[in-house]
């Protein structure tokens, strides 16, 4: 089956009216699309295709083999499995962690500027692998590398490890980021004693320092079973910071994602309302601004416990047809897709990976789309749209991890910011527009606020939507007819 075969559960193929997304039945990984992954990372090829690696859920199954299980796709939306990047758990992580499969894979195209041999420039990425039992931290985070993100990947032993009973750590869930000088940070954990994060030696991909276990940048109590993890650090140059996503709570129903920023790589990382991410003393349900949670528009499916999110980072918006806008995208600034998996709240035995754009707003902090991205062309508005009319959204309440429905509410733009030009129906022509929005009656809850254009599933129409950041750190979304 080709690439363009591929569908995420309940989508058309190309030429077909995009649809609703429902449970796709187990069977044959050519048909899996996104289903049976977890943990997931999306990196860009030079060819322009992309690829996706993830934890080797449903391994033994049909014959796929355990090793992260890799995907690949030429929109963003349509993706075909593709194989096994490693043969199983490398010896040196398996002797170390008894693991049967591998977690949480980080892939990262590698700087070769200045390698001393020509085998090492041939290295172009970098592959951070998890090795581990579940509820155990003797655990193992590996490198593999390779000169096409095809592979062959050859692995390079053990990074960082972790004991139960020696070690506070957990060495799970890789991520890499670069930080503004140019050197690469490792950021890891899961539960136990928090998030770390560690500086790698350019040239070998390992920890600068052997044996550092890095510095502690966000835990939780142990009334909440200290539970976070799925790190993920972008360094946003727009605000000279940081920004750290991170999931709390169980992977099995209520995930929820929360953000919050640093000046440093090692912190002090701060909420929206100034609660630093290593503060055991606040309520931990209100610490780190949640941007989301489980959710259902309408009569569409119902998603429960997105999280353990990776950010891949755009040059410009993919998918556009004509010239002109390729043109107008090459131009633009970075776009961001938060990939994340998800369960069927009507069956959470099942779960996919969704892309939803992410987006920066006015005061700098991200948002994340009420909608799953179905590609720039399916997204774009026939004709301008005005905000009056039936808008659904969801309240991402910090306190709460149950599912949220969409209500209906009424969408403007905060009176405090229009000009004599402007009214309250003004129109919005599918440009990502940063402005303060008001939800509800005049007097209703402000928003710092992206409006952008998405697939309305529950309706299959492209669609205006928002997502927003109230003053006390509560995140909103919704779409206008949803």
């Amino acid at each position: 089956m080709s690439v363009l075969d591929q569908t995420l559960p309940g989508q058309a193929r190309p030429g077909q009216a995009l649809r609703s997304l429902t449970p796709a039945p187990a069977g044959d990984p050519a048909d899996w699309g996104t289903r049976n992954a977890h943990d997931p990372t999306v990196v860009r090829d030079t060819d322009g295709t992309w690829y996706m690696f993830s934890t080797d859920a449903a391994a033994g199954a049909d014959a796929v083999a355990a090793g992260v299980h890799v995907r690949r796709s030429t929109d963003l939306v349509h993706w075909s499995f593709v194989g096994t990047a490693l043969d199983g758990v490398p010896g040196p992580a398996f002797e170390w962690s008894q693991a049967p499969g591998l977690w949480a894979p980080e892939v990262v195209r590698w700087p070769t500027a200045g390698a001393s041999t020509a085998a090492a420039s041939d290295v172009k990425w970098h592959m951070y692998y998890s090795a581990s039992t579940f509820g155990s931290s003797t655990s193992a985070i590996g490198l593999a590398v390779a000169s096409r993100l095809a592979g062959p990947w050859e692995d390079r032993g053990i990074v960082v490890a972790t004991r139960a009973g020696t070690d506070s750590q957990n060495a799970i869930d890789a991520a890499v980021t670069v930080d503004r000088s140019g050197t690469p940070w490792l950021t890891y954990g899961s539960f136990f004693s928090g998030i770390y994060t560690l500086p790698l030696n350019p040239a070998t991909g390992r920890p600068q320092t052997p044996g550092d276990l890095g510095t502690v940048i966000a835990r939780r109590p142990m009334s909440v079973d200290r539970a976070i993890e799925g790190a993920f650090i972008v360094y946003r140059r727009e605000e000279d910071r940081y920004v750290l996503f991170s999931s709390y709570d169980s992977l099995f129903d209520s995930y929820n994602v929360r953000v919050a920023v640093a000046e440093e790589i090692t912190g002090p990382y701060t909420d929206l309302l100034g609660h630093s991410m290593t503060d055991l003393d606040t309520d931990p349900a209100l610490i780190g601004t949640k941007v989301l949670g489980s959710h259902r528009f309408g009569d569409d499916t119902g998603w429960l416990a997105p999280g353990h999110n990776s950010i891949l980072t755009e040059p410009g918006l993919p998918g556009t047809s004509d010239a002109a806008d390729a043109t107008a995208s090459a131009c633009r600034a970075d776009e961001y897709f938060m990939v994340h998996h998800v369960r069927f709240a009507d069956d959470p035995s099942q779960h996919v990976v969704q892309l939803r754009r992410t987006f920066f707003t006015e005061a700098g902090w991200p948002v994340v789309s009420p909608q799953p991205f179905a590609g720039a062309d399916a997204e774009r508005l026939a004709a301008p749209v005005s905000l009056a009319g039936p808008w659904r959204a969801v309240r991402l309440a910090p306190e709460s991890t149950a599912l949220v429905n969409a209500d209906p509410v009424t969408v403007a733009v905060a009176p405090t910011v229009l000009v004599p030009a402007d009214t309250p129906e003004r129109l919005f022509d599918g440009r990502i527009e940063r402005v303060r929005l008001v939800v509800g009656s005049a007097s209703g809850t402000e928003l710092d606020a992206v409006v952008f254009t998405s697939w309305d599933w529950a309706n299959a129409r492209p669609a205006l939507s928002f997502s927003g950041l109230t003053a006390d750190g509560v995140a909103w979304f919704g779409t206008r007819g949803a």
